[in-house]
């Protein structure tokens, strides 16, 4: 294949858009807010799922509290009935008394043993609110961590954009100063060789590979007419000749 020299250094320009906008595609694709809003959203799913596991709980527990709290009521209001059958004075019969006394003991113990049940759950209670109180402070920190996180992140995506979006009006205009054969060849070895499909010759270096030319490359390279598209014999890239390259 063939092309001018002019063509050739064109090459050049347009790998250079290229690779900028490869650059910036990676940088979009890697930019640290993303693994920290991953972060951010997997504790984010913890704390809620803690949260209303402690919401659950401290609305069972509140339903038991009620529960406790009915039971010492009843035992409560029975015993009182039953001190007032006691000092009305209307049972007379000593094996009836000593019942009733019993029975009023008997429910002074029940009522004892209620109200220590209240409290313990009151205790348990009281424990949950705190913990749901806890959870609540950590979820709300994590979610205005997250909210930063994800304005930093389109902050930073809005300017890759508006600099690709500026980048590719440049590489169309670049693209379509080069000629069709010669950019159809360098789109091909673009994408077989991540993205540089022509490299500059400098210092006798092929700048894709990296790699120097031996002499008999460097003699092929030489003989080769100015509008010969030459490839490097290593990376098989277009080697555009400059005239720092070394030959």
């Amino acid at each position: 294949m063939n092309a001018s020299p002019a063509d050739q250094i064109r090459l050049l320009d347009l790998q250079a858009l290229d690779s900028r906008l490869g650059q910036l595609e990676h940088k979009r694709n890697t930019l640290p807010e993303h693994a920290e809003i991953e972060s951010l959203g997997s504790d984010l799913t913890q704390l809620r799922d803690l949260l209303v596991a402690a919401q659950t709980e401290e609305s069972d527990t509140a339903r038991e509290q009620v529960k406790a709290e009915q039971d010492v009521d009843q035992v409560r209001q029975r015993a009182a009935r039953d001190q007032k059958r006691l000092d009305s004075g209307v049972v007379n019969s000593p094996k009836d008394l000593e019942n009733l006394q019993r029975e009023i003991a008997s429910l002074a113990k029940r009522q004892g043993d209620l109200e220590d049940v209240v409290l313990e759950v009151m205790e348990r209670r009281e424990s949950v609110q705190e913990r749901v109180a806890e959870l609540t402070r950590r979820l709300e920190s994590v979610q205005a961590k997250a909210a930063e996180a994800e304005g930093r992140r389109a902050a930073a995506l809005e300017g890759i954009d508006a600099e690709r979006g500026t980048l590719a009006k440049e590489r169309e205009v670049a693209a379509g100063s080069v000629p069709a054969d010669l950019l159809k060849l360098y789109e091909k070895l673009r994408d077989q060789h991540g993205g540089v499909g022509a490299a500059r010759l400098y210092q006798k270096r092929c700048e894709g590979c990296r790699l120097e030319l031996n002499i008999t490359e460097l003699n092929e390279v030489r003989a080769a007419a100015p509008d010969a598209v030459v490839r490097c014999e290593n990376c098989r890239r277009i080697l555009v000749r400059t005239p720092d390259s070394g030959i």
